[in-house]
């Protein structure tokens, strides 16, 4: 029955509005910034009209009332690091989905994981790299975008770029060529490469600063300063973000004064590194449950078992992070673990120290805003994307209500209720 229904949606994806004004009606309103009881929102095709109190929002005559008692309406939510060509690890090992797996069944098990995805309220995701499946996100991206099926808002990172040498799949004869997860270029070879992921409708380019090639495999930085200079001024002249991998404080460094807009990770983030950060305006994307998941598969026992080195590692550089002030990005590398298990990224950041209104308007208004679509989505004000979800109760109390998501809509349109 639940693969029947993932069907129905794939082939007939949108579930229209009735009528050209729709007012939602929930106990209360988080927009993005702030929360408010007894608030209502209307909807005139796919924008949002109006958003304010019971009493003075109304509802124009012909227009349809749903009303979603018992719980909070909030903007679409959006995951800041996906990879949607993926699925978790403790099922395939990353190594055999890129060099076994063909690009066809990846794609179609990228729109299923789509589907998911915004299902669980999630209605715009930051795909960072198809990790050796071509441009299959852009693929995906434009499916959606064309009403084929239904799945975010999505932008995309295409095949990321790593220095030569660094990146995988290893530790085969040397002699094979392999296909890798990403692609490599060095030196001035680089603004050929970044020219031609954008012409192959790359969204955001994302260099891998930093990778597990130290002498005892150690990660290690990868591009000198001047090569992602020359990542960044070359994105920027088509007005593209530049994203970095980086888990190493030099890494993270040389990223950060070469310009990037966020570093994905940050596992060894020293204060000087995020003080750094917080002065040139680098947002940080901590990706708190990948580890935490990729540990659960190495046999840590959650919640039993004394927590492992990189989970202390994590801890550490997620408060430093804080206490400089450094702007968070929720995003939580999906499809190391299950797609549309999201939320599982939003208790963690609690967990590791943020306040859930820090969190809500992470995954909201602040991802929006670094994310350069704050025009559109993110926020529940006038003219904006009438991306909306509800969630049960309220998630400032009980942040695990972000996991069962009652009602998404997505440009208007009505995807769950």
């Amino acid at each position: 029955m639940r693969i029947n229904a993932i069907l129905v949606l794939l082939l007939c994806p949108v579930l229209a509005a009735q009528a050209q004004h729709t007012l939602l009606k929930p106990d209360r309103v988080f927009d993005g910034v702030e929360m408010h009881e007894r608030w209502v929102v209307l909807v005139e095709g796919t924008s949002i009209l109006a958003i304010g109190p019971s009493d003075k929002v109304l509802l124009p005559e012909g227009g349809q009332l749903i009303e979603l008692p018992g719980t909070t309406l909030m903007p679409g939510m959006i995951e800041g690091h996906a990879h949607l060509l993926l699925h978790p690890y403790n099922e395939t090992t990353w190594d055999d989905q890129v060099l076994k797996e063909s690009d066809g069944v990846r794609l179609i098990r990228a729109t299923v994981h789509a589907t998911k995805t915004l299902l669980a309220g999630f209605t715009t995701v930051r795909d960072l790299g198809s990790e050796g499946a071509g441009y299959a996100d852009v693929a995906l991206r434009d499916a959606i975008n064309q009403g084929i099926v239904a799945g975010p808002r999505l932008l995309v990172a295409g095949r990321a770029i790593v220095a030569t040498g660094s990146y995988g799949p290893k530790g085969y004869d040397l002699d094979s060529k392999l296909m890798l997860g990403a692609e490599e270029a060095d030196g001035s070879d680089l603004i050929r490469v970044v020219r031609d992921q954008i012409g192959k409708g790359a969204d955001i380019i994302k260099v891998y600063a930093d990778y597990r090639w130290g002498a005892k495999g150690e990660a290690a930085p990868t591009f000198s300063i001047e090569e992602l200079k020359l990542i960044v001024e070359t994105a920027k002249s088509s007005n593209r973000p530049v994203v970095a991998h980086a888990a190493t404080a030099e890494g993270m460094r040389r990223a950060t004064e070469a310009g990037v807009e966020t570093i994905e990770h940050g596992d060894a983030g020293t204060p000087e590194v995020f003080a750094l950060m917080k002065t040139k305006g680098v947002a940080l994307c901590p990706t708190i449950a990948a580890g935490d998941a990729v540990s659960q598969y190495r046999g840590w026992k959650k919640d039993l078992d004394p927590e492992p080195a990189r989970i202390v590692a994590k801890r550490k550089s997620v408060s430093a992070a804080l206490r400089a002030g450094v702007t968070i990005v929720a995003g939580g590398d999906v499809g190391v673990f299950f797609h549309g298990d999201n939320a599982r990224e939003l208790e963690l950041m609690v967990e590791y120290g943020m306040t859930p209104i820090q969190v809500l308007q992470s995954v909201t208004s602040v991802n929006a805003k670094v994310f350069h679509i704050d025009n559109i989505v993110g926020t529940i004000r006038p003219g904006m994307k009438a991306d909306l979800i509800a969630v049960p109760g309220n998630p400032l109390t009980t942040i695990s209500a972000l996991r069962s998501v009652v009602f998404v809509m997505k440009d208007g349109t009505i995807y769950k209720r």
